[in-house]
């Protein structure tokens, strides 16, 4: 059965619509967004946290995702809640270690592993250097959540 967009889950449904809006807000305060893309991205966040919290896969968000994993690691109780119901522990984020650039492979895995969680995946925030990565079916990179 091939899914629909009304059949796929979203960061928003599991956020919960006072988070969610929190999350959108903050984006586009903090990271200039239009208040439809600081949406779009903060659905993508949400999503990626649980999709991190049991995939078999190493998960690194895009550069546009990141900025929604920002704002909800400052909204502290619910990103801890949030781990603690999805993952059963904290999870940590990981910045690269010295900085530079993410690896395309890992995005991809990412994308790969929400779009295979159930959750709709919008492509557009899924790129690295411009070249799109939420079709490729990768899946190596460093695991998001671990110490």
């Amino acid at each position: 059965m091939t899914a629909t967009a009304n059949d796929q889950r979203t960061g928003r449904m599991v956020a919960g619509e006072d988070l969610f809006e929190s999350l959108a807000h903050f984006v586009v305060v903090h990271d200039g967004q239009s208040p439809e893309r600081a949406e779009r991205i903060a659905d993508q966040a949400v999503a990626f946290l649980v999709t991190a919290a049991t995939a078999s896969v190493a998960m690194v968000p895009s550069d546009d995702v990141d900025l929604g994993l920002h704002a909800l690691i400052l909204h502290t109780k619910e990103y801890a809640g949030l781990c603690e119901q999805y993952a059963g522990r904290f999870l940590h984020h990981n910045p690269k270690p010295g900085g530079g650039g993410r690896d395309p492979k890992m995005v991809a895995a990412s994308a790969h592993a929400m779009k295979a969680a159930g959750f709709m995946v919008f492509n557009d925030l899924w790129t690295v250097n411009g070249e799109n990565l939420a079709q490729c079916d990768a899946d190596c990179g460093r695991p998001y959540g671990q110490a």
